[in-house]
């Protein structure tokens, strides 16, 4: 083990002599991995969404019970599945904010839903409580919906495109392989009054997956001593993410199908 660990000493130092790699170089690098590590964002809807025609009246009242993941799929792993999903569970989240940022707010008010039994529970306690202290103050009462948009993520593909490429010359090596995976997505717009499905849409977006690694080798030493060294990097477009895009196109097709099936039409822009 002391000849092993004297030996890997030995190549690192000829490495860097012959990189020409300083003690200020790899605090230097120190410091550039620290800056990848980003802090938190707030996410926001895309201006395709936010930008979108306004609504030419009131707003429509809609509620969201559910954005269930439909696919069953795991998490991909190099060789075995891991036990996470492979999408997230939370859609209704994206799925919310986007009807609620979609043409500036001016389309949906949002009804409550997805916790009804705890707004339904705080509202008793609130009552009670009044009850009990002779209050008269009377809640107001719950909105209810004119529409249903239920929907649900219903295909989830890995790996369904793979390749790559790559060199070699003097021991100087380059490659790039990349995999593609395609998530899709189901809504559809449903009449509270007659169950009537009025509108659906399917989307899919594409989920990609870039790596590119480089590796020298090289003899040194009059041809007596190998040196080996690689670089790498992987770029993994956020499931999440094409998740959400694939929830705002949409919800962006369902509204240009309302308005071409006259269901609703869009505010017309002021002439200067």
């Amino acid at each position: 083990f002391f000849l092993m660990e004297k030996l890997i000493l030995v190549i690192l130092s000829c490495w860097l002599t012959s990189c020409g790699v300083t003690t200020e170089q790899i605090q230097k690098d120190a410091r550039s991995i620290d800056n990848l590590i980003e802090p938190s964002t707030v996410q926001r809807a895309s201006d395709k969404v936010i930008n979108y025609p306004e609504l030419d009246g009131p707003k429509i009242t809609v509620a969201v019970y559910e954005f269930k993941d439909m696919t069953g799929q795991r998490k991909p792993g190099t060789n075995l599945a891991h036990l996470s999903s492979a999408v997230t569970q939370g859609g209704e989240a994206y799925l919310i904010e986007t009807l609620k940022d979609i043409g500036n707010s001016t389309w949906f008010t949002v009804l409550e839903r997805q916790g009804i039994d705890y707004l339904i529970k705080e509202r008793q306690i609130i009552r009670q409580t009044r009850e009990a202290n002779s209050d008269k103050d009377k809640l107001q009462p719950l909105l209810f919906a004119g529409v249903l948009i239920h929907g649900s993520i219903i295909g989830y593909d890995s790996n369904l495109v793979s390749g790559g490429a790559g060199a070699r010359l003097l021991g100087v090596g380059l490659n790039t392989q990349y995999i593609r995976d395609t998530v899709t997505v189901g809504l559809r717009l449903i009449s509270v009054s007659t169950g009537e499905v009025l509108i659906t849409s399917t989307t899919t977006k594409t989920v990609l997956s870039v790596k590119t690694q480089g590796d020298v080798f090289r003899w040194i030493e009059a041809g007596t001593t190998p040196v080996e060294a690689e670089l790498g990097k992987a770029n993994n477009e956020p499931v999440n993410i094409a998740v959400r895009l694939a929830i705002e196109l949409a919800v962006c097709d369902i509204v240009q199908r309302g308005k071409d099936t006259n269901l609703w039409s869009y505010k017309k822009e002021k002439v200067k």
